[in-house]
């Protein structure tokens, strides 16, 4: 990234912060409220193709991923290959969002979004631009909630209601869900996202901590200190430092022979 990209990035990220529009992926402080009224059952992926929103054709997302011989909470790839998962909480300023995709993309790296539905309410087109750059698509609730503290109807919702965005937009429920405010699930919370249609829950090995804001050294300094063969990173979209940080770690991976690439291309 040069100097004036940087630049411009940080004020993307001031006056979003400023407007109130800087929200972190998985704030443990967001929404907490726990309706227990449930949707409508999304059973499995929709209709492979692509779709139709409104003018424009969508890519379809994958549908869920099948990993024979993984568990049913995933949380690394082979410690014996070559390659790493950087998995982004999707919430957050668009303009970040796109600056990150970007800069992935330049590098010839795929990675994973964990889309939260209400993020995709108000910003659909993230979907396609997100497919669109050949990354995987998933669900990581409807509104970010503490999924494992949640009332079972409750948590259903927060899955389910995600998942119908997810088809909605892309033709699938996406390749992947991860429930949100924590790092493992619940048996209740695996149980109903395999009733929905996800057959694994998505964790990880490394978290990033950029939700916390620490800037873009202490943000490459945790994943490139911490990053083994198969580690599947947690990251987050809508941060400054996590766009800023993305290059030097790209650079890192590529310096120790490691790819970053989908999730499903990691662990099947």
């Amino acid at each position: 990234m040069t100097s004036l990209d940087r630049r411009s990035v940080l004020r993307a990220a001031a006056s979003a912060a400023a407007a109130g529009a800087l929200a972190s992926g998985c704030d443990p402080h967001r929404g907490t409220d726990t309706s227990s009224s449930a949707p409508r059952s999304s059973a499995g992926p929709g209709p492979s193709g692509a779709v139709r929103s409104g003018s424009a054709r969508v890519p379809a997302a994958r549908p869920p991923t099948r990993a024979p011989g993984r568990p049913v909470e995933i949380e690394n790839g082979p410690r014996d290959g070559r390659a790493v998962a950087l998995t982004f909480h999707g919430r957050g300023d668009p303009k970040l969002a796109n600056a990150l995709l970007g800069e992935a993309e330049r590098a010839g790296a795929k990675v994973t979004v964990l889309a939260v539905g209400d993020w995709l309410d108000e910003q659909p087109a993230m979907a396609r631009r997100i497919l669109d750059g050949g990354h995987e698509l998933g669900n990581h609730t409807m509104h970010h909630r503490a999924i494992c503290a949640l009332p079972e109807a409750a948590a259903y919702a927060e899955i389910s209601q995600c998942a119908d965005r997810l088809r909605k937009l892309t033709g699938t429920i996406g390749s992947w869900f991860r429930p949100s405010q924590t790092q493992r699930a619940t048996q209740q919370v695996i149980r109903l996202a395999r009733t929905v249609g996800y057959p694994h829950v998505l964790s990880y090995d490394l978290d990033s901590l950029d939700a916390n804001d620490p800037g873009a050294a202490a943000v490459r300094r945790t994943v490139l200190d911490g990053v083994r063969p198969g580690s599947i990173v947690s990251l987050h979209l809508g941060h400054a430092g996590t766009v800023a940080a993305l290059p030097p770690i790209l650079d890192g991976l590529r310096r120790r022979g490691l790819r970053a690439v989908t999730t499903t291309e990691l662990v099947t």
